[in-house]
């Protein structure tokens, strides 16, 4: 066997040995959260039952949605807080193959994305969640009651907090641009406006039809954008402009780049007579 077979294959272990570490420490955080599963999805919930008016609650329209949903919410909060050991394991698997300066930023670009990513969810769980579901309960027609499924309530709020969770990763994503050479510090100010418009279009997509919580999700993203052209102005060192001669010429170089051009103008001349 090849000494590249026996690269790719030790990577390809390598790679098996940091995935299952970062499984087991998810499924330990999950057996230790169990008991508690009930719990953490009442804590989940609590910003939906508030918004709910006096004696109102939720259902389950499916007969294994009270025991799989509060699970769902179980594994998903054993992998936020295995989140840092997770990216620990990605980051010493690609780190062998980086370089010394791509390694410095690296590793703040990493602790940066966990931490963006649970501010995100944080903002949405406090500021959005809130406003969204009073918007929700509001709007219901008289005489409707408001009851909603426990299982769909998972999967709405899973996609704000992803949508918010992805959003306040946009500095780590320019500044990885700006770094890689794809885009530079100008074009950014320059496509300014467009961001704007395209996060008001994000805002609209993934949250309910009023302004407010439209907002809420397209101000962070235009103000995360500017963050992200401030970082990346800091870490990049400007180019070296090009040093150029403007020392002024003498009389006799002024007299003698006069007397070539006369002299090219007439030999033009001479032979294109009219």
């Amino acid at each position: 066997m090849s000494n590249s077979e026996d690269s790719f294959i030790s990577h390809l272990i390598e790679m098996r040995d940091r995935l299952l570490r970062a499984v087991i420490a998810v499924v330990v955080l999950f057996v230790l959260l169990f008991p508690w599963a009930q719990d953490l999805y009442a804590l989940l919930a609590r910003p939906m039952l508030a918004a709910l008016p006096q004696g109102g609650q939720m259902i389950a329209t499916e007969v294994t949605t009270p025991f799989f949903v509060p699970i769902k919410v179980t594994m998903m909060t054993a992998f936020l807080l295995a989140m840092p050991w997770v990216f620990y394991q990605m980051w010493a698997f690609v780190a062998p193959g980086l370089y010394q300066n791509e390694k410095r930023i690296g590793v703040p670009l990493v602790i940066a994305s966990v931490i963006l990513f649970l501010l995100g969810m944080t903002f949405a769980y406090f500021l959005v969640f809130p406003v969204v579901f009073g918007f929700i309960v509001g709007v219901a027609p008289e005489g409707v009651a408001v009851m909603t499924d426990i299982g769909k309530y998972l999967d709405f709020v899973l996609t704000l907090f992803m949508a918010f969770g992805i959003a306040f990763e946009i500095p780590v994503a320019v500044v990885l641009l700006v770094k890689m050479g794809m885009v530079s510090i100008a074009k950014l100010r320059e496509i300014r406006p467009y961001v704007i418009v395209g996060a008001f279009v994000v805002g609209a997509i993934f949250t309910p039809p009023d302004v407010i919580s439209q907002f809420m999700l397209a101000v962070p993203v235009w103000l995360l954008y500017e963050l992200g052209i401030v970082v990346a102005s800091f870490i990049t060192k400007p180019e070296p402009e090009a040093e150029v001669d403007y020392a002024p010429l003498s009389e006799t170089d002024m007299d003698a780049e006069f007397d070539r051009i006369e002299t090219g103008q007439a030999e033009s001349e001479s032979r294109d007579p009219k």
